[in-house]
């Protein structure tokens, strides 16, 4: 099969970053008059056959032997037309832009990558010079120049006056402020020539050091949010650092440039912003603000990059996976600073090139196909806290704003439980779709950890759902004193806790974000509505929390932060009533709660006989309220009962 050594090639590169970022490069195979080339918009690292596109190499080598209009956009879209036309019959997909470029190797194997460090060469100012020292005089070089046909011809020019003075075909083609293109044969003598080429640059220049490096959540859960609303509003603002980012940030102020090739022009801008660090936050805040809103006013975008001097940066998107992708191609604009110190110093693109690049149809169409099927969900770009998130209501409601687009921080006092439930939201809704953290709500610097981690995670906090809780059933006389606390610092105490260091996030979320909305939402219970016969510390924290929640809904909507409760029935499925050992049907049966009851079967019975529904609440029906909670404009202190008619409002 023709495509066996190219897939395998585009797989082995395509899947190390040391070679592409984001779907980035593209290869082909020749075979037999046809030439398969990557499609636009799909990614080596998973490319399988399906994601070529079949072309026929006589009408692609007419393309680059035709006359075309003088106007440049009409040119562009004529040739477009041509090479779509080349496409053997039945084939879909739009082939690489680079797909010309790639028919005018003889050889049968062609790879184009964008390693970052051979890009320290490409982007050097003394790039020519260094390609030829290092990777020898067959290299042939090519000025920087307007990527699609204009790239294609001009590397054809270069590529026949090569073989004119050499009697040679190229087999390596290097492009300033672009990326190198390797051609052979055979797979073992393409990978041999790539190998030889980054070993030079390797041996000529110190590697940097990108490596993700840690830091404190404290210091930068003070700013993530501020960043976050000045940027996405919704969405991520992932902070990263490494020792090679912090040292160049020195060097940057202001409004940077970033245009070293093409890549970093289309996923995060041609420029960044950097603000010094400064202790004092208020005029932290206020140099983060200014900065962002002159470069909106002079770029006419917002930035998707923010470094803060000597800390690291944070990577702005509407979605972990874009964020992630910014994340990885500033840190390759990093290396191939640092790479090209070695070769002259770093060399930008051309302003012109820059503005090129910005309106290019073919890489909005590239970036429009890797980010297909991200459409909008209903929690789209939310980050919410989940406590006792890792079973039962809180895992059960985790899960559905997972599934509805939010990421969500599984926080409990099981971290085990809580990273093993994680790990299954993120491959079963997407990485970015959940993390874990450990925290014990009655625990005031436990929960001001957790709000810290998650800013410093995903950058910030728009739902804090409260549902972590404990029940110890008893009457008066077996009711102890320490267990009275318990219930009262985990059921009513922590309530407090929670929205106190809560609130101070979204403060700032709303104060950087006018007409933003945040919510604060207290799983509570229907024993919160009505006393609860032999459970009245449960009952009695339940009905607190009720007054704080309205307490703190008064306090709190000034800053735009609704406060509301949702008060389920009984959850008679869940684990908290069927655990067989500490379970409340057991608890009720031991305590001679159910008069006449005998087993824990009379026990439940007796429960969903009290409901007008004649069943327990379950996760869907409390999830309803969730969202209603959450979507709605206009109430704040409420105490929404999900109870199937138990208990109604009066």
């Amino acid at each position: 099969m023709p495509l066996t050594d190219i897939i395998a090639l585009s797989n082995f590169y395509g899947s190390d970053p040391d070679y592409v970022l984001a779907g980035g490069g593209n290869t082909s195979v020749k075979e037999q008059g046809v030439l398969y080339v990557k499609a636009s918009g799909t990614r080596l690292g998973d490319i399988t056959a399906e994601g070529f596109v079949a072309l026929s190499m006589e009408k692609l080598t007419a393309i680059t032997e035709k006359t075309y209009s003088d106007d440049e956009k009409t040119a562009e879209a004529e040739v477009l037309a041509d090479m779509m036309a080349s496409r053997l019959p039945g084939m879909s997909g739009r082939p690489s832009v680079e797909a010309l470029l790639h028919a005018l190797f003889p050889q049968k194997l062609v790879v184009h990558l964008h390693p970052a460090a051979v890009n320290g060469v490409t982007c050097g100012a003394e790039g020519m010079a260094a390609a030829k020292r290092l990777w020898g005089e067959d290299c042939v070089w090519l000025d920087e120049i307007k990527p699609g046909y204009t790239l294609a011809m001009g590397a054809k020019a270069a590529m026949d006056a090569y073989k004119a003075a050499s009697g040679k075909d190229a087999d390596l083609l290097v492009m300033q402020n672009h990326g190198i293109f390797f051609a052979s044969d055979t797979k073992d003598e393409i990978t041999a020539l790539i190998d030889r080429a980054m070993a030079a640059v390797k041996a000529a220049a110190e590697t940097p050091d990108t490596a993700d490096a840690a830091f404190d959540d404290a210091d930068v859960a003070a700013i993530a949010p501020v960043v976050r609303s000045l940027t996405v509003v919704d969405g991520y603002a992932c902070f990263f650092t490494n020792a090679a980012l912090k040292a160049q940030s020195e060097t940057w102020a202001g409004t940077t440039l970033c245009a070293m090739t093409p890549d970093h022009i289309v996923y995060i801008g041609h420029a960044f912003v950097c603000v010094d660090r400064i202790e004092d936050l208020e005029a932290q805040y206020a140099a983060i603000e200014a900065a962002v809103k002159a470069f909106v006013a002079e770029n006419g975008y917002v930035p998707k990059v923010v470094v803060i001097k000597g800390l690291g940066a944070f990577a702005c998107a509407s979605s972990w996976k874009d964020a992630q992708t910014i994340k990885a191609l500033f840190n390759d604009f990093v290396k191939i600073n640092a790479y090209a110190a070695s070769f002259g110093g770093a060399k930008l693109m051309a302003d012109s090139m820059i503005a090129f690049i910005r309106n290019w149809e073919v890489e909005s169409y590239r970036k429009s196909v890797s980010m297909a099927g991200s459409a909008a969900k209903r929690m789209a770009g939310k980050i919410a806290i989940m406590t006792g998130g890792a079973q039962g209501f809180g895992a059960g409601l985790a899960e559905e704003l997972c599934k509805n687009g939010a990421s969500v921080v599984i926080a409990d006092i099981n971290m085990a439980g809580a990273e093993a439930f994680a790990n299954t939201l993120n491959e079963k809704f997407g990485a970015g779709s959940a993390a874990a953290a450990a925290c014990d709500v009655s625990n005031e610097e436990s929960v001001k950890a957790l709000m810290d981690k998650t800013c410093a995670h995903f950058g910030g906090l728009d739902v804090f759902v409260s549902n972590a809780g404990i029940v110890r059933s008893g009457g008066l006389e077996e009711m102890d004193a320490k267990t009275f606390d318990l219930m009262t610092r985990v059921n009513y105490v922590a309530f407090f806790h929670c929205t106190k260091y809560a609130s101070r996030v979204m403060k700032l979320e709303t104060r950087f974000a006018p007409g933003k909305i945040c919510d604060v939402i207290q799983i509570n219970s229907k024993s919160g509505l009505t006393g609860s016969n032999k459970n009245f510390a449960y009952a009695g924290a339940k009905f607190g929390g009720i007054g704080l929640v309205q307490s703190f809904a008064l306090e709190l909507i000034p800053y735009n932060i609704k406060v509301n409760a949702i008060c389920p029935g009984n959850f008679l499925n869940g684990p908290l009533w069927m655990d067989p050992e500490r379970g409340l049907f057991v608890q009720y049966l031991r305590a001679g709660k159910v008069p006449g009851a005998k087993t824990v079967e009379d026990v439940k019975r007796f429960y969903e006989a009290k409901v007008p529904m004649n069943r327990g609440c379950e996760i869907e029906d409390v999830v309803t309220a969730l969202f209603y909670a959450i979507e709605q404009k206009y109430e704040t202190g409420q105490a929404i009962p999900v109870t199937g008619g138990q208990n109604m409002l009066k």
